[in-house]
């Protein structure tokens, strides 16, 4: 993918997970090709920018000899499966869903029919952590929940698993066993019913109401599904990806640290992976927040580890402004962008008051949205350089919501944000 900035590699890993001699091929590797600026994903995953001209084959090669690829060519547009980045960590799961992600990533790759995907359907095993990113709407979702006989699997389509009265319920539950079944069917119905145009999941649910596709899943995964009652997820803890906290494994924690605005210079990569080396298990686990996690840390060296990423200019602590504020590449790198919004949400927060309460805020350079998977609390819409127009998030509205602010600063936006966050409470 070309940018303004240069060429652009997007590299999805299984579950957010990479191994430290991986990362350390794409920090070399983006030091030799391109700019040696990586960046974390709204999703998990890594991307390379500013790719030089003719280095392109050689990049891609080097990752692909480091195992960054897909199993099958023509596979890595389906690898879109979001899980929790203390899948197998998080003391408060019902289940570790990593076995259930493995073997769907393999069904998905090896399956050519699954293919004719859309490379943004997207999927969603959620097995109940404290730390899980629950405001993405995916395409198809399950979560855990305790049954009396075991482990079943709420689903839905087109949304997010419920938290609040408000939310849309789940369709049914699905025993553990029929999980994976489940999903292939609803894959296969999906290639079956829906028309070219209808690329996501929301499009066939136009022409497709959930009762018919439940029928039609019914009819093909046999008596295997229960009735879904008021059942209520429970609210995932906003700020676990920051800071220490506890592995369901004695004596071990998980560390998350946030680079500045989800961007990391080639040199910080490789000195996580020493960290991870050093400390850990040798792994680094990326979330959708655009931060790291270096799980499997002894607690005994939990305070050393957080001195040293706090000497590499990442971020622990959730009361930091910037820990809460997402920007896309803005004018700098993208030609659409109507301003540096990298650089002015450097500024914004130099401003906002601390405080692991304070609601989110994204930056954007265009209506496109690129940066967030869901709407912000806030977003702040360039409509010139320097120039942002101020949105609050409406609980039932569409877009970017009620507009509050025309054409401000980054100082005014900074001003009118704490104005208002003083007297209201946000969920992030």
């Amino acid at each position: 993918m070309q940018a303004k900035d240069g060429g652009i590699c997007r590299i999805k890993l299984p579950c957010g997970r990479l191994a430290a001699e991986q990362a350390e091929r794409i920090a070399h590797a983006s030091q030799q090709h391109a700019g040696g600026v990586i960046e974390a994903t709204n999703r998990g995953n890594l991307q390379i920018r500013g790719i030089h001209a003719g280095r392109e084959d050689a990049l891609i090669g080097e990752l692909l000899d480091a195992g960054l690829g897909p199993s099958t060519p023509g596979a890595d547009d389906v690898r879109n499966l979001m899980v929790s980045p203390a899948a197998g960590l998080d003391p408060q799961a019902l289940v570790d869903i990593s076995p259930l992600a493995t073997e769907l990533l393999a069904t998905l790759e090896n399956t050519p029919r699954l293919h004719a995907l859309s490379p943004k359907f997207a999927l969603l095993l959620d097995g109940g952590e404290r730390l899980a990113m629950l405001e993405h709407p995916h395409d198809i979702w399950l979560s855990a929940l305790p049954l009396d006989d075991g482990i079943g699997y709420a689903f839905g389509l087109a949304g997010c698993p419920p938290v609040s009265a408000d939310d849309a319920p789940a369709l049914a539950i699905v025993p553990q066993a029929e999980a994976h079944t489940l999903i292939i069917i609803l894959l296969d119905l999906f290639l079956e019913l829906a028309a070219p145009e209808q690329t996501r999941m929301r499009h066939l649910l136009e022409t497709h109401a959930p009762a018919e596709l439940l029928q039609r899943l019914q009819a093909r995964l046999g008596n295997a599904l229960l009735p879904m009652n008021d059942w209520r997820r429970i609210p995932a803890h906003a700020n676990a990806h920051l800071g220490i906290h506890e592995q369901h494994q004695p004596g071990l924690v998980h560390i998350g640290a946030s680079p500045a605005l989800g961007r990391l210079a080639a040199e910080q990569l490789l000195s996580l992976t020493a960290l991870a080396r050093r400390y850990g298990d040798g792994s680094l686990r990326l979330t959708p927040w655009q931060s790291v996690l270096l799980p499997n840390i002894p607690e005994a060296a939990a305070d050393a580890v957080i001195h040293s990423l706090h000497a590499l200019g990442l971020l622990t602590d959730a009361s930091a402004p910037l820990t809460r504020i997402i920007a896309c590449t803005g004018a700098s790198g993208c030609a659409k962008g109507l301003a540096d919004t990298k650089a002015d949400a450097l500024r914004l927060a130099e401003r906002l008051p601390a405080g692991s309460e304070q609601p989110g805020i994204h930056l954007s350079g265009c209506s496109r949205s690129c940066a967030a998977a869901h709407r912000a609390p806030f977003t702040l819409l360039a409509v010139a350089e320097g120039r942002y127009d101020l949105f609050a998030r409406q609980p039932l509205g569409s877009g970017f919501g009620q507009l509050l602010g025309h054409h401000l600063t980054p100082d005014e936006a900074a001003a009118l944000l704490a104005s208002l966050t003083a007297t209201r409470s946000f969920t992030r």
